[in-house]
């Protein structure tokens, strides 16, 4: 139930009439709508409580999470222990032995092949393949020698060729390669002379044409602006203006004053489904629970204990009784056997036999004198009975 404090209402602008009308009968219908769905709902939330607490939860532990205690207490937790044996002693004990008595063997004599190869490849290296390769590079130095001297002699006659390729060019190509640009001005001269004025004639053309273009084109998007906005703008700014905001405005009231009487109708729903359930619950424990209580304290219990003691009690002594009668002619007849016994074997094996038979006997009878020092059920010492020779009755 939502019995829960509301914070502090806040500072609110002042409200209309139409705010104050509303209101009123707003929340009093929501109130007469919403009681019977919270009364419905309270009692719901009670009896899927009780549900949970009292049928979900035991059959949940008892269809799920005692099965699962007792198959991992009685199957998984054995089982894991069964293959861990299992593997500890097919897995790890031969694989243990395995690298003692196999595998590090083998690999101390792996290690001291590799070291015997380690060293003679540095031997080798030492002793064969450095004094090669000082060969090698004394020879390799005699031959970038000759070619340094090759290539000396290769860069020096280059460089005369160079020298004379550049003699050509400034002497020849260079005064030639002016007149072809003196010329190429002059040809120029002559095009921008004929072909400016043509140019500047078809630029004036051209702005014309554009300007025309542009002037037409404004006047058409401003005709066109003016048709839209007389058209459809001003219809749906007014519609807006006059008609959709003052109808939004009046929902958004409706919708406001709703939505509080809705919850001012919940809590008030809680307040009285939490009256009807204590009355409920009182007159259930004043027609119900009190009767059977006082019946269970004032006539069952006293019943009970008169039924206790003259009926139960009694019963209870005289079965003990004739438990103790059975067992003592139980333990004669037994004695009156051994006896009988004894008789025979004197009869027929002598004395010898017969001593054996009278001192089974009198052992059962030590064993019987000493289970009879000890008080029975009905005989034990209490706080109203004494042992002593001058208490005793």
């Amino acid at each position: 139930m939502d019995l829960e404090k509301q914070p502090a209402p806040q500072a609110t602008p002042p409200e209309g009439c139409l705010t104050v009308a509303i209101r009123i009968p707003v929340r009093i219908v929501v109130l007469v709508l919403v009681v019977p769905v919270r009364i419905v709902w309270d009692a719901l939330v009670v009896v899927g409580r009780f549900l949970r607490d009292s049928v979900l939860r035991p059959l949940w532990r008892a269809l799920v999470v005692w099965p699962c205690v007792a198959l991992w207490r009685y199957v998984v937790v054995p089982l894991a222990k069964a293959v861990g044996w299992l593997a500890k002693v097919f897995v790890v004990i031969p694989l243990v032995w395995l690298y003692r008595s196999v595998l590090t063997p083998v690999g101390h004599g792996i290690a001291w092949l590799a070291r015997g190869i380690v060293a003679g490849l540095v031997w080798v290296y030492a002793r064969v393949l450095t004094p090669v390769g000082h060969g090698i590079v004394w020879l390799l130095k005699g031959v970038g020698a000759v070619l340094a001297l090759i290539g000396r002699g290769i860069a020096w006659v280059a460089r005369g060729i160079v020298a004379g390729l550049v003699w050509v060019y400034a002497r020849l190509f260079t005064p030639v390669g002016h007149g072809i640009v003196w010329l190429l001005k002059g040809v120029g001269a002559v095009l921008a002379w004929i072909f400016t004025p043509i140019g500047r004639a078809i630029v004036w053309c051209a702005r014309g044409i554009a300007w025309l273009a542009g002037a037409v084109v404004t006047g058409i998007g401003v005709a066109l602006y003016w048709i839209a906005r007389v058209l459809l703008v001003l219809p749906v700014v007014a519609l807006w203006r006059w008609v959709l905001a003052p109808i939004g405005r009046v929902l958004a009231v409706i919708g406001r004053e709703v939505w509080d009487a809705l919850g001012h109708a919940w809590r008030i729903a809680g307040h009285i489904s939490l009256a009807v359930g204590r009355f409920l619950g009182t007159l259930f424990r004043w027609i119900f629970v009190e009767p059977v209580r006082w019946v269970y304290r004032s006539v069952l219990t006293p019943v009970g204990h008169v039924v206790r003691d003259v009926v139960l009690r009694p019963v209870a002594e005289a079965a003990r009784s004739v438990g103790r009668i059975t067992r003592a002619a139980l333990a004669s007849a037994r004695e009156s056997v051994r006896q009988a016994r004894a008789d025979v074997r004197r009869m027929l094996f002598g004395d010898a036999g017969a001593v054996r038979d009278v001192g089974a006997v009198g052992e059962t009878r030590e064993r019987e004198a000493v289970a009879l020092r000890e008080p029975t059920g009905a005989d034990t010492r209490t706080l109203g009975s004494s042992t002593t020779a001058l208490t005793k009755d």
